[in-house]
């Protein structure tokens, strides 16, 4: 239920909807985006990074959030670990049960490889069930991977590797297949072909949903699927501590904390393939996160000791309309197919001040810039917004629809007496996806050998921002590619296993007199009063 100022606020958002209701707001021109980036983008903010002094991407930059992840020393001793004796020995180990996690090791084992895959929380729990508007993938009759390729390359400012841009969009069609034979049903217009929608900086409709919690419907099937495979072995709340490596170097397996025995245990393998995810629980410059709570950067912590080279970790993307009103639905996403189909961001003033479809990082950058000028609402708890008109939508698609197409968003909202038909939603930029990562390659193999890489973890795809839905696409994509290519390896000999790596990189930390009391990969992060 909205505050009696809030109220009031609303009152100025209805008394301008007709005035707004057919005024169109051009696109920006390339060097105003640029200005309104460069200005208010957090990616631009000098003060929020700093320069690595360790490892293989030592002198450059990244946020201090980041720097302090890798700057640090292991959270266990590793001499008490007995490297004679593993728990499970493994063809393919798979690090993270999420989207991309399940589908590498679903493909592995399809290629005859022994899988074991150890994920942080329960199967399945992860930001992949978070994702609600959809996944893009070039299956319309006007559409092409090329057009999709461009729109990529385009939003991500032209610094995604082309090669694996390439790899992603060419392979999207397929993997739609390979999802609908398992069983995954994507929504359908009135005459049974797949419905598209249209996204913020797409130039056709290439967006796939299943309603509004589209990753939630996949990862259900994707569980059923992995279950009932007879060489994949689940370790459930059991996360990874360390990699461990060869002595020529190479992966070849991990460390695994099991949270409920509080034990650590060696897992040994031919090929480790890593997918944990991304680092938004870290609140990177203290902004609210849409992302879930295994979210603490661990992959590239445990990567980098091993020397793998990270890429593009100075850029991070945040969601234009995550909600800060009511307090406990901080960091709720409002999907973009809401503004695709209509509804306006619009200021205290009662003013639009974007096109809603441009990319989101032109978006948010717009918002902040509202917000800081003073032009923002503000909520009782002190956060500012903007207003999300929703009821735009109900006035030109009638009353119900979209009780009909976003019934999940509509009955979060009903609940706290907010009718999303009727009443604008309050919304900020949210921190949502870690751009930059792990650099991989085509087969999604690391500078490691025998080190993979798949989904938001992976470094070099999306540039400096990422086109809604390409998310999705991108850890099935790399998570196939992933699985199937580290299956190829099963004949290799791993060798002993060893932290050697670990230790030269102490030993880095140390001649450089780097001193701190920090212990990563953190597993879980500590509250932190978010913006």
């Amino acid at each position: 239920m909205y505050s009696k100022e809030l109220l009031e606020q609303i009152f100025i958002v209805e008394n301008t909807r007709e005035s707004r209701f057919n005024r169109k707001i051009p696109s920006l021109s390339g060097e105003k985006k640029n200005f309104l980036l460069e200005t208010f983008h957090p990616d631009f903010k000098a003060s929020a990074f700093r320069t690595l002094r360790v490892g293989v991407n030592r002198g450059d930059g990244t946020v201090h959030e980041i720097a302090d992840l890798l700057e640090a020393f292991s959270i266990f001793d590793y001499r008490d670990i007995d490297f004679e004796i593993p728990e499970a020995e493994t063809d393919v180990l798979v690090l993270g049960g999420g989207g991309a996690g399940i589908t590498a090791a679903l493909f592995a084992e399809s290629a005859g490889a022994k899988v074991v895959l150890a994920t942080k929380l329960r199967l399945g729990n992860s930001n992949t069930i978070m994702a609600l508007g959809g996944m893009q993938a070039s299956v319309g009759e006007e559409d092409s991977p090329v057009k999709h390729f461009t729109d990529t390359v385009v939003a991500g400012q032209f610094k995604g590797k082309k090669e694996l841009v390439k790899v992603m969009v060419s392979d999207g069609p397929q993997i739609v297949k390979w999802l609908m034979d398992l069983g995954v049903n994507f929504d359908r217009d009135e005459k049974g072909n797949l419905l598209t929608k249209m996204a913020g900086g797409s130039s056709v409709a290439r967006i796939l949903s299943i309603g509004d919690y589209t990753g939630l419907n996949i990862v259900k099937i994707l569980k059923d699927e992995i279950r009932n495979r007879e060489n994949i072995d689940i370790f459930e709340f059991s996360p990874v501590v360390e990699l461990t490596t060869s002595e020529f170097g190479e992966c070849n397996g991990a460390v695994i904390f099991d949270l409920e025995r509080k034990q650590f245990f060696l897992i040994k393998a031919k090929a480790v393939i890593l997918a944990t995810g991304g680092s938004g629980r870290l609140h990177i410059q203290g902004f609210q996160t849409s992302n879930n709570f295994g979210a603490t950067g661990d992959a590239i912590v445990l990567a980098y000791r091993a020397g793998a080279k990270l890429e593009g970790l100075d850029s991070f993307q945040y969601h234009p309309t995550g909600i800060v009103y009511p307090d406990h639905m901080v960091g709720v996403l409002v999907t973009e197919a809401i503004r695709s189909l209509g509804a306006h961001l619009v200021n205290s003033k009662g003013k639009r001040f974007i096109n809603e479809l441009e990319t989101r990082d032109v978006v948010s950058a717009a918002m902040i810039k509202e917000c800081e000028e003073g032009r923002g609402i503000v909520a009782p708890s002190g956060r500012v917004g903007v207003w999300l008109d929703t009821p735009v939508i109900t006035e030109k698609r009638g009353k119900g629809f979209l009780r009909e197409k976003f019934p999940a968003l509509y009955r979060m909202f009903r609940r706290i007496k907010i009718d999303i038909e009727n009443q604008p939603l309050l919304v900020y930029p949210t921190l949502h996806y870690q751009n930059g990562g792990i650099l991989i390659d085509e087969k999604g193999e690391t500078t490691v050998k025998n080190l993979f890489v798949a989904g938001e973890a992976a470094g070099g795809i999306h540039g400096r921002n990422r086109l809604m839905g390409n998310s999705l696409l991108d850890i099935f994509v790399f998570g196939r590619r992933a699985g199937l290519s580290a299956a190829r390896r099963k004949f290799n000999e791993p060798g002993k296993q060893t932290l050697n790596h670990v230790d030269k990189y102490y030993k880095e930390l140390k001649n450089l007199r780097i001193t701190t009391v920090a212990k990563t990969p953190r597993i879980f992060q500590e509250f932190i009063v978010v913006k």
